[in-house]
């Protein structure tokens, strides 16, 4: 974490690596995770609130009707990466979250299969012993991409686990560490 950064450690302090099942939640982490891909996580933080009014709040029902118009004006939009790329593939994945949770009941029944349905709650003693990706992401940014997902490579993946919990990879030192595993 960025010491000094209010944005971040309010982040890391109360958000990073808590468990969630809520899909919105979910989509949310998965898009933002996909948006930082070459930037800072600063930077994600900084537009988050831009990303929850331009894809009304991540309801993926009405993210998924966006169209080449909307696409246009989400690319003017300074509060988020204007990247074409990464905002088609916002309006991709959210097509995509509404088939899994057709054919799974939920994104949260998909996605925490991946780590069979229990946190994985790893010993790090320092930042450096943390993998980029593990078996887990990649099977998951596999599966995801298979469905048709995008931005959602081993890395993005193992990022998102991290942030959703679905891996607490605080440091054991952390006081973090035990919030999160209960």
């Amino acid at each position: 974490m960025v010491a000094g950064n209010p944005l971040y450690v309010a982040y890391h302090d109360e958000e990073w690596g808590v468990p969630s099942h809520d899909d919105r939640y979910l989509f949310e982490m998965l898009t933002l995770e996909g948006a930082q891909a070459g930037l800072s996580w600063s930077t994600i933080l900084k537009k988050r609130d831009g990303y929850r009014r331009a894809f009304d709040g991540f309801d993926a029902s009405k993210v998924a009707r966006f169209d080449g118009r909307k696409v246009e004006r989400l690319l003017q939009d300074p509060g988020i990466v204007r990247n074409r790329a990464k905002v088609e593939s916002t309006l991709a994945n959210a097509r995509e979250v509404l088939a899994v949770q057709e054919e799974f009941g939920s994104l949260n029944e998909y996605l925490w299969s991946f780590v069979g349905g229990t946190t994985i709650r790893n010993r790090w003693t320092s930042l450096r012993e943390i993998p980029a990706e593990t078996p887990e992401s990649t099977e998951m940014s596999k599966a995801l991409k298979k469905r048709g997902f995008r931005f959602v490579g081993p890395t993005i993946c193992y990022a998102f686990m991290q942030a959703a919990g679905l891996v607490n990879d605080h440091e054991v030192t952390c006081f973090r560490y035990r919030e999160v595993g209960r």
